[in-house]
């Protein structure tokens, strides 16, 4: 397995490199596969008062889904350890996952999460009160600078190539990059849908009836 280390805004000390590559040992013995290992350091300067950090990123490359975690304390060591452990746990979780016969796990379907106004999602509706106050715009809002709009929230928008995958390769792929869920085309229905984390080992998608939309759009 190749390990590449670059830095940004710091130097890379032989120290560091000799230190990183022997914790690339244990990464090689949990992914024999994985092809290469790239280590991204990053150094944040003190700014309004507030003490800079070090910034690693672990990129875990091979044959199969890419692994990636970062993370950030008040030296490069520390970073890097951190980032580490959240890289070896997800590579273990992975393998688990392996392990465990994926027929046995039926993904929650949008009525069952539906079920209780999507009590087991983790999620608390806004009251009426609130949704009030936001339609009248009694609710403070701030202006985006660019749009010159007058909005609540702040948007942002990222676009990803579409893969299609089973709802189970779904899951793989949100547990390797730690997002708590993961857009994906289903290869059993051709929907687009979206695998989240519920609780413990539980997982719940959602998908998206596109042709029913497009008909009654017509």
């Amino acid at each position: 397995m190749d390990v590449t280390i670059t830095g940004r805004n710091v130097g890379i000390p032989d120290r560091f490199e000799d230190y990183v590559t022997e914790k690339a040992d244990k990464v090689e013995l949990l992914a024999p596969r994985a092809l290469a290992l790239e280590v991204r350091l990053c150094r944040h300067h003190e700014t309004n008062g507030t003490a800079g950090d070090d910034r690693v990123e672990l990129t875990l490359i091979g044959p199969g889904p890419i692994v990636r975690a970062e993370a950030g304390a008040g030296d490069k060591y520390a970073a890097f350890d951190l980032a580490y452990d959240k890289l070896v746990e997800r590579i273990r979780q992975a393998k688990d996952r392996r392990k465990v016969h994926r027929g046995q796990h039926r993904p929650t379907s949008l009525r069952e999460a539906a079920t209780g106004g999507f009590s087991g999602v983790d999620i608390t509706p806004a009251s009426v009160e609130v949704i009030e106050k936001l339609a009248t715009g009694s609710i403070p809002v701030v202006a985006d600078e660019d749009e010159q709009e007058w909005s609540p929230v702040v948007i942002r928008e990222k676009v990803f190539p579409a893969e299609l995958m089973t709802a189970e390769e779904a899951v793989d792929r949100m547990e390797l990059v730690g997002h708590d869920f993961f857009l994906f085309v289903d290869a059993r229905t051709d929907r687009p849908s979206v695998v989240y984390r519920r609780k413990g080992w539980d997982y719940g998608v959602i998908g998206l009836d596109a042709e029913n939309a497009l008909v009654a759009s017509r």
